[in-house]
């Protein structure tokens, strides 16, 4: 094996030793102890290392390309192929070391493919021991290469590089905060150059540019997880419910599956919490959270969540009535024997199960409710089932008519679901509490609604609340038809008047206006599902996108966009110096745009 190890100078650079250049043995030398003996020179192929200035053109190109990616998939694919054709190499791979298996998996080989390999491979994991390099933090940051010509390794990189034609590899660790986060592997054929110690030094800097760009797509699926997940019990939240509840109705509708719901009220959560203090209180949500999902997984591929409160579900597709009920009575039994609590009411209703049509999600919750309603008032030990009463069945009148309103909330039929609003200061940037804000405005539904159908408006909701927790100026809402260029403003909100109002009105009043994507490059890239940050007088802004701070006055921008059924949208949120910082705050707008487009999807007025 051979090694470059790239150690800081006293002004941060990184700069190979010579004593540690290009050493060969199976394995990485024994802590201490002396390098092996160099390996014979490379032979003369004719063809000169890429110049500096190549190099750092290849650098560019990898960061632009990563600004662009917005998921982990986007970023290793990127990464994959822009270090392949940086490299010179055949094949460019990028593989996550997985703690838990103890295993490296390949989630992308990009370039030329052997036998056997796949670009986008779904089992391709190796043992982390057969690479004892990556463990050791002592030999970080390194990068290793071998060749065939290592004859007596029987390293697994030189028996992969014999079983697959191929002549020499070289790997660069990607370090993901202070840690190995897995690794960049890149080969060459035969009649290519040898891996050398140039080479080395700028694997090591490609793997620490997709370093960067895997922080960025992990910091952004923490926040989407974060809208979607119940920070007390690390369940789904009532977002993520009303999402795959609308997808498994749709299959319902489609192909006649069985779509099932279990909702359950935690019983005597209020006088824990009076009589012992919410910390005792939580500690008994926390406690149903981890029985509701063992008992979900007793339903393989259903999803357990809470609404908020004292109230959880379970969605179950696929399975008979009788198997998510004997589920139920599990749930039941489990309760009561929970420490603290006084067991829980359950209420199950399914297409499956003779509670007449089914032409709506909201209608299954509403079933699902009802019986959970009559749990609660007759103190019920075992599961209310809708539809499953004495004709008429009490559960499916008190739900109320397909075709009617149904009860008004708080009446003697539909308990009315209460939604904890977010009560932060009146403006504020710090981005858990924004996101809370947001989605706590997105929450406050109209009744007997699962969710809002009407784009648009769900949109306003995102940028008039983020706006005014950033004590914004405006915002915009723009819209590009499917496959269009044509990018049309269609809601807007002045806060306040900047400091050139001529200029800013002139701007407003064309509402109409439609603008061509091919002129605004960020836009079009946040359309596709980006997001930037752009400040006055930032180098590398994107001009187009500066004009408008200039026109309007503003000093800071925050955009997101993404797409639906519908087509494209971009959601535009201005500052000027009375607003709260941006820097930072692109993913969390995407984030919430992205919740935004997640209901049904109707075009514009």
């Amino acid at each position: 094996m051979r090694k470059v190890v790239a150690r800081a100078d006293p002004q941060g650079h990184d700069r190979p030793e010579p004593g540690d250049r290009l050493t060969v043995s199976g394995a990485p030398p024994a802590p201490g102890g002396p390098a092996p003996a160099s390996a014979a020179p490379a032979a003369d192929t004719g063809t000169t290392a890429p110049d500096a200035a190549r190099r750092l053109h290849a650098v560019m190109e990898l960061a632009k390309a990563l600004a662009s990616a917005h998921t982990l998939m986007d970023v290793v694919g990127i990464s994959a192929r822009q270090a392949r054709l940086a490299m010179d190499a055949s094949l460019a791979s990028i593989s996550v070391w997985e703690r838990d298996s103890g295993r490296l998996r390949v989630l992308v080989n990009d370039g030329d493919l052997a036998e056997g390999e796949e670009a986008l491979p779904h089992a391709e994991t190796y043992a982390v021991t057969d690479f004892p390099e990556i463990i050791d933090p002592a030999t970080w940051p390194t990068t290793w290469s071998n060749t065939v010509d290592d004859h007596d390794s029987d390293h697994e990189r030189v028996v992969a590089l014999r079983r697959r034609g191929r002549h020499g590899c070289m790997v660069a660790p990607i370090m993901v905060e202070g840690r190995v986060w897995g690794e960049l592997y890149l080969a060459r054929r035969a009649e290519q150059p040898r891996f050398d110690a140039v080479d080395a030094e700028f694997a090591a800097v490609l793997a620490a540019q997709i370093s960067a760009g895997l922080a960025q797509a992990e910091h952004y699926q923490r926040i989407e997880k974060l809208a979607f997940t119940d920070p007390l019990t690390g369940l789904a939240n009532r977002r993520a419910i009303d999402q795959r509840l609308d997808a498994a109705m749709a299959r319902h509708y489609r192909e006649g599956i069985v779509v099932s719901l279990i909702v359950c009220d935690v019983n005597g959560l209020k006088r824990l919490n009076d009589e012992r203090g919410h910390d005792v209180g939580d500690r008994l949500l926390e406690r149903f959270a981890d029985q509701l999902s063992a008992c979900s997984a007793m339903l393989p591929g259903s999803m357990a969540a809470r609404l908020g409160g004292d109230e959880f579900c379970v969605l179950a597709e696929g399975f008979s009535p009788d198997e998510v009920v004997a589920v139920a009575e599990e749930l039941c039994r489990r309760a009561l024997r929970m420490h603290d609590g006084e067991g829980v009411a359950c209420g199950v209703a399914s297409t499956g199960d003779p509670v007449g049509p089914v032409t709506s999600a909201d209608r299954l919750f509403r079933l699902a409710d009802a019986a959970q309603y009559r749990a609660k008032g007759s103190r019920a030990i075992h599961p209310v089932v809708a539809g499953r009463g004495q004709p008429p069945d009490l559960t499916v009148s008190l739900a109320g008519d397909e075709t009617g309103p149904g009860p008004e909330p708080g009446a003697a039929g539909m308990p009315h679901r209460d939604r904890r609003r977010f009560r932060g200061a009146l403006h504020n940037a710090e981005p858990g509490r924004l996101l809370a804000a947001v989605l706590a405005a997105l929450d406050e539904r109209e009744p007997g609604r699962v969710h809002r159908a009407d784009t648009l408006g769900r949109l306003e909701i995102v940028a008039d609340t983020f706006a005014r927790a950033l004590d914004g100026v405006a915002w915009w809402i723009s819209y590009v038809a499917p496959h269009g260029r044509a990018l049309r403003t269609v809601r807007y909100s002045i806060h306040r008047m900047t400091g050139t109002p001529s200029a800013a009105r002139a701007r407003y009043e064309a509402t109409t206006t439609e603008y061509d994507l091919a002129a605004y490059p960020a836009s079009a890239e946040a359309v596709r599902g980006g997001g930037f940050v752009q400040q006055v007088g930032d180098p590398g802004n994107d001009p187009a996108e500066e004009d408008l701070l200039l026109i309007g006055g503003y000093k800071a921008m925050v955009v997101a966009g993404g797409t639906n059924a519908a087509g494209g949208w971009l959601v535009e949120v201005f500052t000027d110096d009375m607003s709260l910082p941006v820097t930072g705050l692109d993913p969390v707008l995407r984030a919430l745009v992205a919740v935004a487009l997640t209901g049904g999807a109707s075009l514009p007025e």
